[in-house]
């Protein structure tokens, strides 16, 4: 197994630019010329639609730049309080199973959540990482309400894997209102500090590199 690159960027990172360094990147990976890399990004405020998107599911198309990629996926949110981890891995010696590459990717949240004592969950049908809320009121079918804390969207050409996940920190929950996130009209959105818990981006960072390694193996 080649070695894993971790990588972290300050400020605000372009999202223009985040796609041209992923698409270098995993060209590099599957020519066998670069290490495979996890990047740790914030962006500005902006939408993303992946392959599955949906137009009647931009509700304020105006609000922020919409980027259209090629990932899985549908429209989803970034920006400032949330951590974006970009996954350039190399699938070609992960045994190139595309289905359970997806659930290790949902186990790496769900570990990383777990440093928290945040019990992260995957439902049929819904993409992403939810969380039940214990401190609001059931619904109407009596069940806890849950919300989504972590997003997944990847897209893997020449089996390497690029984009990634995205984890709630302490981002602008407004801003998730310009979209319909991942299609899913019945279920909010959460972060980590709206959960009650006094997060910043470096725990989290610790958080998804112990993850990486109990998921992924050693780093």
């Amino acid at each position: 197994m080649s070695m894993v690159e971790w990588k972290i960027s300050s400020g605000l990172t372009d999202y223009d630019t985040a796609l041209a360094v992923m698409e270098a990147r995993a060209n590099d990976i599957a020519r066998g010329t670069a290490d495979e890399l996890i990047w740790l990004v914030e962006h500005p405020p902006l939408y993303t639609a992946g392959t599955s998107a949906k137009i009647a599911d931009l509700v304020q198309p105006d609000r922020f730049p919409v980027y259209n990629t090629r990932r899985g996926g549908q429209y989803t949110y970034h920006g400032p309080g949330q951590r974006v981890a970009y996954a350039m891995l190399d699938l070609n010696k992960r045994g190139k199973d595309v289905r359970k590459f997806v659930q290790d990717m949902e186990h790496w949240v769900i570990a990383a959540l777990a440093e928290f004592n945040v019990k992260g969950e995957i439902r049929e049908g819904r993409v992403g990482v939810w969380v039940e809320r214990d401190d609001k009121p059931l619904t109407v079918t009596g069940q806890k309400p849950e919300d989504k804390i972590a997003a997944i969207g990847l897209r893997i050409r020449k089996w390497v894997s690029f984009h990634g996940l995205s984890i709630n920190v302490e981002p602008d929950l407004s801003h998730f209102d310009g979209i319909v996130p991942c299609g899913i009209t019945d279920h909010g959105v959460t972060s980590l500090v709206d959960l009650g818990l006094p997060v910043g981006m470096d725990d989290v960072d610790t958080a998804l590199r112990r993850g990486f390694e109990d998921v992924f193996g050693a780093i």
